[in-house]
């Protein structure tokens, strides 16, 4: 998986976080430094930690599904991304609920959580995809995480739920492109 491939999956597992800390940059009076660095790190965190897992996991079974393993990765890509596209287009709620300020411990696991368990089956599909280095790839998937986080509290706390939906819908688009490409590598049609 190359530089700009790693960017994409980087990018796109990120979207959840991304519109989760715009509605808690939303529920703000004041963005603060503080606010943007907790939900960096609580994100950042756990989309870094919950690949790593799914990739050892994933290793594990690897010789008992080697034969279809391209099909399981394009699979939860795609059930992935299409998730994220269902609820970037579920017409109602924003998606921001109340409290959504809240950085407490609990609130932010839980959520850390919630937003990364896309992470643990890439993780998964990573590890049948061969040829990966995971410590550079979650390196740059926390980072990455990171970044729109704290981006996005900043974001949601000066410009709305604007770029909620978009940013959900750009992520099951490039979820499921990426599931796409590495199917028709596996069968011959890309080089």
């Amino acid at each position: 998986m190359g530089l700009g491939e790693l960017l994409l999956l980087a990018v796109g597992l990120s979207m959840d976080a991304f519109a989760v800390s715009i509605c808690k940059g939303l529920a703000m009076k004041k963005a603060t430094g503080k606010a943007c660095l907790t939900c960096g790190v609580w994100f950042g965190g756990f989309q870094a930690l919950m690949p790593l897992m799914g990739f050892f996991l994933g290793a594990l079974f690897y010789q008992a599904i080697e034969a279809v393993d391209h099909w399981i990765a394009f699979g939860l890509l795609c059930i992935i991304g299409l998730n994220l596209l269902k609820e970037a287009l579920t017409p109602g709620e924003d998606g921001c609920g109340e409290g959504d300020a809240d950085l407490s411990v609990k609130t932010m696991f839980l959520m850390a959580v919630a937003t990364s368990i896309d992470a643990l089956a890439v993780g998964i599909s990573l590890a049948m995809v061969g040829g990966v280095n995971i410590y550079a790839a979650v390196l740059f998937i926390g980072v990455c995480t990171f970044c729109l986080s704290a981006a996005g509290v900043k974001v949601g706390n000066l410009f709305g739920s604007r770029f909620e939906k978009k940013a959900q819908t750009a992520g099951g688009v490039i979820l499921i492109l990426l599931g796409l490409k590495i199917l028709l590598e596996h069968l011959g049609v890309l080089a």
